[in-house]
Order: structure tokens, then C-alpha cells, then sequence
């Protein structure tokens, strides 16, 4: 563990240095005019599969993987970044849509020279994930759905609460400090443990709480109900058993609406990608496999 170090000019308290993951190397790609984004590219054997990492609300890619690197990159190509507004992501003065986030995904997968690969997406990243395949079919080889919904919202205080979300957007945008400080209290940082939690400070301070906000009305409105039951690729569902962010009910309707899906269940809450790693990265894996095998058997 680091040390603290004491700032000898002005003699305040000692500083608590920040004590970062192991994170894979990682490089910045250009989409276009769109913008600059951080992506970590590595992993696999030669000719391994290729997964793209797809990460939650008030999240980041690291925030919300950094337990799963490893383990992924020793069987499979692992991409990762983070999505409009959240970490490095592209900034953007148009209103967040999930769809773009989905557009985001192929276009720097093509950049990489990246033609196909299975989708893994957790929780936002699930409606990203879904929206890749309707919107990309030639793209995506299989998906896997991650303590994620077909549907977000449905009863009158939920809407209501993902609606209020606006007005909350319209804070950061004219006080961005401000919010800034206060909405990663609120949402992040619910789920902080000692040892990251000056690393995660840091991560959710690069967020444009904006446009994170106006993802989060987003992800409330979003629904595949009408036609997630047309799809043609493999699909695992990693069901998180004890979750009350995506409750177990939803996570169950969307494997239920998906023909031939597979399902794979984690004794854990909404955070179990980080907080029960031991289980959850085991669970991913062979959910991972299980599309895998039946994408090339296709």
C-alpha cells in the first residue's frame, strides 16, 4: 500500500496517495469529428475471440471491469472504453442517446480492424448491447446481458424518478462543481469501498454530469420489449440474484423474451462485478463461453 505523503510547503495533513488497479495498456482513438475516446485494446491468443466490455450507469469501463481484466484477457481480445459523458469518453453538446453509444462501439471497433465480436454489456450496457445488434446485426456474433433489462422503468414512481433526472442535468450544466461533488455522492460513490475509493473519486470526477444525467432518463425510457424476441445471435443473461438496481423480476422477463438465450446466475447484489469478483468472473467466463461456442457452431 502506498504511503501517505505530507505536503511539506504549507504543512497540511498527510496526503493518502491514490492506489490504483492494474489496468491493461490502453490508447486514444479517433472517431471522425465526433471526438478522441480512451480505449484499452488487449488480450488473447492469436486468433482468440473478440469481446467488447459495455459498462454501467456512473460508471467507467475500469470502474466497472477492472476485476475481469485479467481473467478475459488470458482466453479472448478484450475491448473497453467509456461511453459519451462518463470518464474519458466523447464529449458531445447533442442530448445523450443510447444509440449513439451503440454507433460509438462499431465505429472504433473498425478502427482497431475489428469486423465482429460479442457484446458484453452490464446494466446501461446491457441496452447498449441490444441496441448494437438491432442496429448492427453484420457486427455482433453474440450478446451477453449482464444484471441488465429489456425495460427500466414501468411503475408511475420509477418514471418519475428517471424523469426528475432532468432537472438534474439542468444543474450541472449551470453549476458543474457543484453538482459535480453533490451527484457523486449521491450515485457513485453509494457503492465505494475503502481501499478504491480515492481512485473512484477520481475516475467519477471526469464525468460530464450532464450528459451522465440525461443517460440516466435514457436508460428509463429505453425498451426492447417489441423486439428483442427477433434476435438471431447467441445471447447469455448473468442474472444478479440479489440485485435491487435491476431487480431479479426485470433481468428475468429479458432472458424470458429471448429465444435459445442462456441463462447463468450470481449470488450478488447489483455491484457483484467488483464486490463478489470471486463469483462473478467465473460466471461471465463461461457465460462468455457459452456464446462463443455456439457462434461459431453458426
Amino acid at each position: 500500500m502506498a504511503r501517505p505523503r505530507t505536503d511539506t510547503t504549507t504543512g497540511a495533513a498527510p496526503i493518502p496517495e491514490i492506489i490504483t488497479p492494474p489496468l491493461p495498456p490502453a490508447r486514444f482513438v479517433q472517431l471522425d469529428e465526433r471526438g478522441t475516446v480512451l480505449v484499452r485494446d488487449f488480450g488473447g491468443p492469436d486468433g482468440a475471440p473478440t469481446i467488447v466490455l459495455l459498462h454501467g450507469w456512473t460508471a467507467t469501463a475500469d470502474l466497472n471491469w477492472f476485476r475481469c481484466y485479467s481473467a478475459l484477457g488470458a482466453h479472448y481480445r478484450v475491448i473497453a472504453f467509456d461511453h459519451r459523458g462518463h470518464g474519458t469518453g466523447i464529449r458531445s453538446k447533442k442530448k445523450f442517446r443510447l444509440e449513439d453509444c451503440a454507433d460509438d462501439v462499431v465505429d472504433v471497433a473498425a478502427v482497431l480492424g475489428v469486423d465482429r465480436f460479442i457484446a458484453v454489456g452490464y446494466s446501461m450496457g446491457g441496452p447498449v448491447a441490444q441496441l448494437l445488434w438491432r442496429r448492427h446485426p453484420d457486427a455482433v456474433d453474440g450478446l451477453v446481458l449482464c444484471a441488465t433489462a429489456a425495460r427500466f422503468s414501468g411503475r408511475r414512481e420509477e418514471r418519475i424518478g428517471f424523469m426528475g433526472l432532468t432537472g438534474l442535468a439542468a444543474m450541472a450544466r449551470i453549476s458543474p462543481d457543484q453538482a459535480t461533488r453533490w451527484l457523486t455522492d449521491q450515485f457513485f460513490l453509494q457503492r465505494k469501498s475503502k481501499k478504491w475509493e480515492p481512485w473512484a473519486i477520481r475516475e467519477a470526477s471526469h464525468h460530464d454530469w450532464r450528459t451522465v444525467l440525461e443517460a440516466g432518463r435514457a436508460i428509463g425510457s429505453f425498451s426492447s420489449v417489441e423486439w428483442i424476441g427477433a434476435i438471431d445471435v447467441p445471447v447469455a443473461n448473468v442474472i444478479t440474484m440479489r440485485d435491487t438496481v435491476v431487480p431479479l423480476e426485470r433481468q428475468t422477463a429479458l432472458y424470458e423474451l429471448i429465444p435459445g438465450a442462456d441463462v447463468f446466475r450470481v449470488d450478488g447484489a447489483h455491484d457483484a462485478v467488483v464486490a463478489n469478483s470471486d463469483r462473478f468472473v467465473p460466471t461471465l467466463l463461461r457465460a462468455i463461453d457459452s456464446v462463443d461456442r455456439r457462434a461459431r457452431r453458426d
